[in-house]
């Protein structure tokens, strides 16, 4: 069977430095009939669960921790049977949400997760958040980026363990530098694709964070 992807949408708030704010999350389901990856955990683990169905569920991926990516994580990998993966350098901001156990595995840049017959690598690219990591499907032409780059520019840097230099290092070395008709789904909002996004690299250096 060939592999497609979803997108499912689910609701909450985002809350970091004292603040909360009302978002929107993405949820990304790469697969076929049979089994699936979920890359990001957010709001809502029923709804994520109703949208997999029976699937095998090989792995829920995370972009990164922020609250708003992973308050449904532990919910939807224990309903699953899935581990989670997350970079380690995000743990500071896991055990934000919780603190008394940490995700199930470490993801590094370049490992690669299989599945229906294809395979996602990791990319780590730091500067929303220090372990944030992106996930590129080659077959499809696809990168899935979470918050580090979105329809319009960098994910934001100007709250706690974030960097916006950083953020442009990883999107010019990480990002940039994939096939310029790569679709580039984000953890928020619209998709957009490198060939689009390319051109205004020194117009969001000149605009800062």
């Amino acid at each position: 069977m060939a592999l497609r992807i979803e997108q499912l949408v689910t609701s909450g708030t985002f809350s970091l430095d004292g603040g909360s704010w009302d978002v929107e999350n993405n949820v990304w389901v790469i697969g076929d009939d049979e089994e699936c990856i979920i890359i990001d955990a957010p709001h809502d683990a029923a709804a994520i669960l109703e949208h997999v169905g029976d699937r095998r569920v090989k792995a829920v991926l995370l972009t990164h921790a922020h609250n708003d990516h992973i308050d449904a994580a532990d919910a939807l990998a224990a309903a699953v049977h899935a581990p989670t993966y997350l970079h380690p350098a995000d743990r500071v901001l896991w055990d934000l949400v919780y603190p008394e156990a940490g995700p199930a595995r470490d993801v590094a840049d370049g490992d690669v997760f299989e599945v229906a017959g294809e395979s996602l690598r990791a990319l780590h690219t730091p500067g929303h958040s220090p372990g944030s990591t992106c996930y590129y499907l080659p077959v499809e032409g696809t990168v899935f980026t979470g918050d580090t780059l979105f329809r319009g520019g960098p994910g934001a840097t100007g709250r706690s363990y974030s960097d916006f230099p950083t953020i442009i290092d990883s999107i010019r070395s990480k990002l940039l530098t994939l096939p310029e008709d790569t679709v580039v789904r984000t953890g928020h909002g619209d998709s957009t694709s490198i060939g689009e996004e390319k051109p205004h690299l020194d117009e969001w250096i000149s605009r800062g964070r």
